[in-house]
């Protein structure tokens, strides 16, 4: 009796609450004076500069990397709401990535900069270090192809068959069946909130999925 073909997918997600957060912001003043908006900005930008200088330590944190874009000025004329061209108004801004090994840093220093003037923070990117990643995504691998085993042992009993062989086992779409699916990689909660307690603000990001697929063949008997 030839042997039966069964082809499944096997899956499997793995969490863990993030270990890094990278804050982006900017740093941006208008007004009817370009020295004015330059002056302003730049000002601003070498206190955050100068602070994160003292917080930075690649190894130990509390700030593991940052660094600032260049800086923008231009001006423009806004229309008034009958349609004339006001005077010129000038802007300049500097945008800003800082990255944390500590989360409770992190929360603090976004509660206090949130608050100057000039500053805005147009969000935060939660992610897990290389190594945890690396780990954990391999293990995601090895779970999933013991759901694809799984699932191909479930198939082949319900069709009497006892004894369950591996042919082949690929990323999706690998197996030449079809048109190639992208792998889902790695996700990173991207989400954030807020509680605010007096002048305290408590970030509380999502954990972080990982999730792997994998496609496998087997020989039933």
């Amino acid at each position: 009796m030839a042997d039966t073909i069964i082809t499944v997918q096997g899956e499997f997600e793995l969490t863990h609450p993030p270990e890094r957060g990278a804050v982006r912001l900017s740093v941006a003043y208008e007004g009817e004076q370009r020295d004015e908006a330059l002056a302003l900005t730049t000002q601003r930008h070498a206190s955050l500069a100068a602070e994160l200088r003292e917080l930075h330590n690649p190894q130990t944190g509390p700030v593991t990397a940052w660094a600032s874009d260049r800086l923008r000025v231009w001006g423009d004329r806004p229309w008034n709401q009958d349609g004339r061209r006001l005077a010129p108004v000038y802007h300049a801004e500097i945008g800003m990535d800082v990255t944390f090994s500590d989360l409770t840093a992190l929360s603090d220093w976004v509660g206090v900069v949130s608050l100057l003037d000039g500053v805005s923070i147009q969000g935060v990117t939660w992610s897990l270090t290389p190594a945890r990643r690396q780990s954990i995504t391999q293990e995601a691998r090895r779970r999933a192809v013991e759901n694809a085993v799984a699932k191909a042992t479930v198939y082949a009993t319900s069709l009497g068959l006892t004894t369950v062989k591996p042919l082949a086992l690929s990323d999706p779409g690998m197996l030449g069946d079809g048109p190639a699916t992208p792998q889902p990689l790695p996700l990173q909660a991207r989400a954030m909130s807020a509680e605010l307690g007096g002048a305290t603000l408590a970030l509380k990001p999502e954990d972080i999925t990982v999730a792997v697929q994998v496609h496998a063949r087997f020989a039933a008997s």
